[in-house]
């Protein structure tokens, strides 16, 4: 009887957040702490899923094609999406699901739950395609966001499906790079306050999309991709004043991470001029945006005022988790910080390979 193990790591957002859905670039890394799937062939005809740690047992039923979906059901949709790519259940699994990725905290738990569910159907059942990185994320993009109709974009599942440090075009035609494999310093700081996804992307992107397109038609030769941030006085008095905020904070925060990519992309980059840039990252965050709460914003003035060289808010806000650029081998006072105003959790992190399949995943004797 087969056993396969499927890890994929959490994320942390650098520079791009609320970017990806406007067609602008982010730059992400998976980090080391893992949702954890370990899957033992039974011989019945069901999925069973004990998901140990928030104490819930699904079972699902393998030849089950979920014509329907519940909302968020991305165990259904995901199985959906993979039949549609030749990947068809014939025998059921005990499946341990385990985690050290904070839930609803910004580090993309859920996103790393689906991935390493996908991970583990395609090597249980094969499908039609060369499986990549890049498939496996596809795939994860498809049954998250495009099969429910959500508004998120595809951050979570190339950042943790490719892993590393990745640099992800998102606008059509869609391509990523890979710009580092390690990054010292790096901290994330739980608020304990829990984030809100669904309803604040979708109201910041309509804003924002509303905004672009009244300079469109103001502009016809505007393009966001190639706007720069000397230009924005000149469109601020096309804008009714409640617009204003999502449009510079699109162009600000791609300033941001353009010109953080081009430290990325030095041999050695300048950890403190990255850090400074994920300082005006976050400001847009917190005074344009308004997504940080109290808790994250005294977080990261702790960090700050310990020695960090920048700190940010990570993922869609209303709470959740910071991301933190430390010197090396300065960690400790400025994770003591954190917990010392009223992180629940902070501790250091370093860059992850991504999902994958652990070697040990083996044929048990009967």
């Amino acid at each position: 009887m087969k056993e396969i193990i499927s890890l994929a790591p959490g994320r942390t957002c650098l520079f791009g957040d609320h970017q990806d859905y406007l067609g602008l670039p982010v730059i992400a890394c998976a980090i080391n702490r893992n949702i954890k799937l370990t899957a033992v062939q039974n011989d019945t005809a069901v999925f069973r899923l004990n998901m140990d740690d928030i104490n819930e047992v699904r079972v699902i039923d393998i030849h089950a094609t979920f014509s329907e979906l519940a909302p968020r059901d991305y165990f259904a949709s995901s199985l959906r999406v993979l039949r549609r790519q030749g990947c068809i259940p014939t025998v059921g699994y005990d499946i341990t699901i385990k985690g050290d990725i904070p839930i609803n905290s910004g580090t993309s738990s859920s996103s790393a739950l689906l991935l390493a569910w996908i991970n583990f159907l395609i090597t249980a059942f094969g499908v039609d395609a060369e499986v990549t990185p890049e498939f496996i994320a596809k795939i994860g993009y498809a049954s998250e966001v495009l099969e429910h109709g959500e508004p998120g974009g595809m951050m979570d599942h190339y950042s943790i499906g490719v892993g590393n440090i990745v640099h992800i075009n998102t606008k059509d035609p869609f391509s990523y790079t890979v710009i580092g494999t390690e990054l010292k310093g790096l901290i994330t700081g739980v608020s304990g306050v829990p984030k809100e996804t669904i309803g604040l992307i979708g109201e910041l992107k309509g804003n924002a999309l509303i905004a672009i397109d009244i300079i469109k038609q103001n502009f016809t030769d505007f393009d966001l991709n190639t706007s720069e941030i000397e230009d924005l006085d000149k469109y601020h008095n096309y804008l009714p004043d409640r617009l204003i905020p999502y449009f510079e904070a699109a162009i600000k925060n791609y300033h941001y991470t353009k010109e953080a990519l081009k430290e990325f992309e030095k041999p050695t980059p300048d950890l403190k001029k990255i850090g400074a840039l994920m300082n005006q990252h976050h400001a847009v965050l917190r005074d344009l945006l308004k997504i940080t709460v109290p808790k994250i914003d005294a977080m990261i003035n702790a960090a700050l005022k310990a020695g960090a060289y920048g700190a940010k808010i990570v993922g869609s806000g209303g709470g959740g988790s910071i991301v933190v650029l430390a010197e090396p081998g300065n960690e400790a006072p400025v994770v003591a910080a954190i917990l010392a105003a009223g992180a629940i959790e902070a501790y250091t992190v370093t860059v992850d390979p991504g999902v994958r399949i652990l070697e040990n995943s083996k044929i048990l004797k009967n």
